[in-house]
């Protein structure tokens, strides 16, 4: 059936903010809520063990850990960080796809040192290895193949050491007395029969297995052996860290010790808390108290998180920003170059997230710092320099400051620009006042080191976005959550023995802890309950709508500097339009169902395109919608990934260089044809300039109007223009004679600076001679050629260039076969031949959103999106 061109009142509006809500709010708070739910229920579980334990004796037994037992642990963490690239070497040999030596290890020890520290792996560590093994030459199939081989090795690790601490029981006392021992031993005979199983598998068989909708392809034995060796030492080495920094541990044999270890982090991880902090930590405590006191226990943790994690992350992230500095050196070594040239593809995008942890601990710092006791001995060094005073406004002022960090974290992860001056600043301040309040020179020495690194970083925070404007994820308000409730009950902890009462609150001594304590405690919960009733009370942002007059005008200004001719459907007026302040940018939208659908990359300069990229997804996320971008090209594939999605190859495009165009050879033998026909039927060329389209708009809509007719199709919407006068008349328009009488159009779609040329209507009517669409096509690109411009853009062809080899995803897979026998239903390898007789240059395209199981409802939404609804999908 045909359908008449939709006017401006017909079109569909963007569904309301409202419809897309849903009942997904209670999903994204779900894994945050739960991890809180586990940090309390492993802070209650260990109040017992620390109730005749106060502040003192854990402070003493920190300072009497032994020099030597900290210098074995710090060997023992570089052994550890030697034998971590060894999963990643693995990973790269079981993929095929080998990398230097050197390069591979530097990737690791920044992928393992940020994920370690920061959790999760996929985001923080898969990051990192996607940007420096795709810098390598891999591609994103090799990385995700490589990673998920490395993944393996590491969770091998952990049930073969668990399995074995349960079923030969070789666990503390406290461990076995909380379930019976038949129970304890099933589990362990469980967990190591299904080790078991994967080793079977992967050492015999030889063909691939079906996994989750993915084929898996067995390692072999060599393989198979080799992570569970590596898998060994590094639980091993791991443990061994911790344990050289326990005391006597009367008995405890390390065999016990490790499968303590290997449980308690296997509970940390399950929790989805950055480290496991705090609930590894509680399990230790409870296992190894019985074996040498709560004290000693915890000072050995205390001395465990900075030198297994906090150090290396130190080390991390100053060496990423030493290497993105370097980059702009000019005297380098060979060596050195290759690093520096990676760093600077990868850096940008790296550094946020590895600052915005260092920021977050450095927040968490000064809260705890100023919830603990100060000590004695340095507060009377100050005495009598400073007044009371300074002393008692610097240490609330650095527990402002604390709780201000945990939110600055947050913003520096989304490269806010305010975020990093303001950073600056409360590193800055929070440094002097960290001395000021009681020569807190360590403190002082992290908050300098957290600054030295974000210094230099400035360029890797350039959105400009209202700091206070964007939404905070469910994942942030736990996590400030957690360190403001983490600084609070460790000042109870530490505050344990004193009387509270009213006069406490204005008692000012220069011994005052604890006054301290509450008045800085008071001070954080209040400004953050004001910041978060702000936050509650402001205006919910308007719904999107269809652009006026005024924005068509404002967006033709982008339109016309934007090399990519597809943002002249902006100016069709049926997709929402985002656009940024300065008119630099433009991203054209439109919603269906649950399906928050951008057109093409964003249009515009860099960093402001950049910028509505991050402002898209957050309005998306804010209505609890998805985010997707169509048919996007692979110069911004990494702003995809940063912004947490999944991208998955929909076809490629033709694109036609003009200045090596022409009819002349073999090869064009059959177009050279195709115009000789056409002369000799007396059909002439012409190009008709903007300003005398609409002259001939009749003739236009008579055309339009029997090419519909005849074709029994229907106008679509979306990523296609439609016939509306007032759009076509934005462009210069191509239009064939047949012996005077026109006969064939195609509106032109000029890029900026002769950059691009491309069409979008292409209809001819039913009397017209054969051929019409190869004889404009030509004389297309002929004029194109003569006028100077690049190229000439022939669109996609859909699922074309899908890999269909056994290992590729099962999306490349189908669609390959789609692709080969779906000719009843779409004409794909037939459009794909007609465009390889103009000799095109390939060009992969992709759509960017969530994966898993939603991908399917939203390929339906685009589907339908562009065929003007769920009905256009199955009929013209």
């Amino acid at each position: 059936m045909s359908a008449p061109a939709l006017s401006p009142v017909d079109r569909a509006q963007p569904a309301a903010p409202s419809t897309l809500r849903g009942n997904t709010t209670w999903r994204r708070w779900l894994v945050p809520v739960l991890t809180l739910a586990i940090l309390m229920i492993a802070t209650m579980a260990v109040r017992d063990v620390l109730r005749t334990t106060n502040y003192d004796s854990v402070m003493r037994a920190v300072n009497a850990v032994p020099r030597r037992a900290v210098l074995s642990a710090v060997a023992l963490t570089i052994a550890c960080y030697l034998v971590l690239p060894m999963y990643d070497l693995l990973g790269l040999r079981y993929a095929r796809t080998p990398i230097p030596l050197l390069r591979s290890m530097q990737a690791s020890f920044f992928a393992y040192a940020f994920s370690q520290t920061l959790g999760f792996a996929a985001i923080t560590g898969g990051a990192v290895r996607l940007r420096f093994w795709t810098a390598a030459g891999l591609t994103t199939s090799d990385v995700a193949r490589a990673a998920s081989f490395s993944g393996i090795g590491f969770w091998l690790g952990m049930l073969t050491t668990c399995g074995l601490a349960l079923t030969f029981e070789t666990l503390p006392t406290a461990v076995l007395g909380y379930a019976p021992s038949a129970v304890l031993r099933a589990v362990g005979v469980l967990l190591l029969a299904i080790v078991a199983c994967y080793v079977l598998v992967a050492s015999v068989r030889r063909r691939p297995i079906a996994v989750a909708g993915m084929l898996f392809s067995p390692p072999g034995p060599i393989l198979t052996g080799l992570q569970l060796v590596v898998a060994a030492a590094d639980w091993t080495l791991a443990s061994a860290v911790l344990w050289a920094l326990l005391p006597s541990t009367p008995g405890l044999s390390f065999v016990a010790f490790l499968g303590a270890f290997a449980l308690a982090q296997a509970v940390g991880l399950v929790s989805h808390v950055p480290g496991g902090l705090g609930v590894f930590d509680a399990l230790m405590v409870l296992l190894l108290t019985p074996h040498g006191g709560a004290p000693q226990a915890l000072a050995s943790l205390v001395a465990y998180r900075a030198i297994y994690y906090l150090l290396p992350f130190i080390l991390a992230a100053s060496s990423l920003s030493v290497l993105v500095i370097r980059q702009r050196r000019e005297r380098i070594t060979h060596a050195a170059r290759a690093t520096v040239r990676i760093a600077s593809r990868w850096g940008p995008t790296v550094l946020p997230t590895a600052l915005s942890g260092a920021t977050f601990v450095a927040g968490l710092i000064l809260l705890l710092s100023g919830a603990l006791p100060a000590e004695n001995a340095r507060i009377a060094a100050i005495d009598g320099v400073l007044p009371l005073g300074v002393i008692e406004v610097s240490h609330l002022t650095g527990s402002l400051l604390g709780a201000a960090l945990l939110v600055l974290a947050w913003a520096l992860r989304r490269r806010l620009d305010a975020a990093w001056v303001l950073g600056v600043v409360a590193l800055s301040v929070g440094i002097v006042v960290s001395l000021l309040k009681g020569l807190d020179v360590e403190e002082a020495v992290v908050l300098s080191t957290v600054l030295a690194v974000l210094i230099p970083s400035r360029s890797a925070f350039h959105r400009r976005a209202a700091l206070l404007a964007e939404p905070l994820e469910p994942e942030w308000i736990i996590a400030i959550v957690a360190a403001i409730g983490a600084s609070i009950a460790f000042g109870m902890f530490a505050y344990r023995h004193v009387d509270y009462d009213n006069d406490l609150w204005w008692r000012f001594t220069r011994h005052g802890d604890a006054p301290r304590f509450l008045r800085a405690t008071t001070a954080v919960l209040g400004s953050t309950v004001l910041l978060a009733f702000w936050r509650l009370m402001r205006h919910a942002p308007g719904e999107p709508a269809l652009p006026d007059t005024i924005t068509l005008a404002r967006a033709a200004t982008v339109v016309a500097h934007a090399s990519d001719t597809r943002s002249n459907l902006a100016l069709l007026g049926d997709k929402a339009l985002l656009m940024d302040d300065a008119d630099r940018a433009m991203l054209m939208y439109g919603i269906e169902g649950r399906s928050w659908i951008a057109l093409g990359d964003p249009i515009g300069e860099p960093a402001a395109a950049e910028e509505l990229a991050w402002r898209f997804r957050e309005l998306a996320d804010r209505h609890g919608g998805w985010t997707v971008f169509y048919e996007v090209g692979t110069e911004r594939l990494p702003l995809y990934i940063d912004l947490g999605l999944s991208l998955l190859k929909l076809g490629e495009e033709a694109i036609v260089p003009l200045a090596d165009f022409g009819l002349d050879g073999s090869a064009r033998k059959g177009l050279r044809r195709v115009v000789k026909d056409a002369e000799k039927k007396r059909v002439t060329f012409e190009m008709v300039p903007v300003e005398q389209v609409g002259a001939i708009m009749p003739d236009l809509q008579r055309i339009s109007d029997a090419w519909l007719a005849e074709k029994l199709v229907r106008e679509k919407g979306f990523s296609l223009g439609r016939f509306d006068p007032a759009y076509l008349q934005h462009h210069p328009m191509a239009v064939v004679r047949h012996e005077g009488e026109l006969v064939a159009f195609a509106n032109v779609w000029c890029g900026a600076e002769h950059s691009e040329l491309s069409v979008d209507l292409m209809r001819w009517t039913p009397s017209a001679p054969g051929g019409m669409m190869d004889f404009l096509f030509v004389q297309l690109m002929l004029w194109g050629k003569a006028e100077g411009y690049g190229h000439f853009n022939l669109g996609m062809a859909p699922l074309s260039g899908l890999d269909p080899r056994a290992l590729a995803p099962l999306w490349n897979r189908a669609g390959s076969l789609v692709f080969r026998f779906g000719e009843h239903f779409y004409n794909f390898r037939g459009l794909r031949q007609y465009k390889d007789k103009f000799d095109p240059i390939w060009e992969p395209r992709y759509l960017a959103s969530p994966g898993g199981l939603v991908l399917p409802r939203i390929l339906t939404n685009v589907a339908a999106l562009i065929s003007g609804g769920l009905g256009g999908i199955f009929h013209k």
